[in-house]
């Protein structure tokens, strides 16, 4: 059996879907405020355990879809996911090997740095939200990730 075939992709489309559709449900104001970036999380997920069985068209396409279900300027978290997923896909065996914690340290400076890629688009573009609360989504996402990685990691065989 080759390589090729043993990548997770059925699970890792399914768990985009799922996440997308986490992302995009309407929720009151004070619990929409904390929302974590679900579908971030899980390109990011993915990009860490099994970088090659989407590459870097997974988070672009990803990031298209988010795109155009919140109604943001075409390809802006296209490009953020993008970059933050070839960074991490990067380094991902240096990421693997840490603890779940130092994870997740990992993962919450990824997603500021998705958010800031995404703050500097919406400025160049005249879309400003200069809230402080913007930046919520990172710590929520940091705290949320060890839930995330273990149930994410109970779809696939891990190799």
């Amino acid at each position: 059996m080759n390589a090729r075939a043993r990548e997770p992709r059925g699970p890792m489309l399914l768990s985009a879907l799922i996440a997308l559709i986490f992302q995009v449900v309407p929720l009151p104001d004070w619990l929409s405020i904390a929302r974590p970036a679900f579908l971030v999380l899980v390109v990011l997920y993915w990009s860490i355990v099994s970088p090659r069985a989407g590459g870097l068209l997974f988070p672009f396409a990803c990031g298209l879809a988010l795109d155009v279900f919140r109604g943001a300027v075409l390809g802006e978290h296209a490009l953020a996911l993008t970059l933050v997923a070839f960074l991490v896909m990067r380094f991902h065996l240096l990421i693997r090997a840490k603890p779940l914690f130092e994870q997740a340290l990992i993962v919450f400076a990824a997603l500021t740095l998705y958010e800031f890629v995404v703050w500097c688009i919406d400025g160049w573009t005249g879309h400003t939200l200069n809230s402080a609360l913007r930046w919520l989504h990172p710590v929520t996402g940091g705290l949320i990730w060890p839930v995330v990685f273990g149930v994410l990691s109970r779809t696939h065989r891990p190799r």
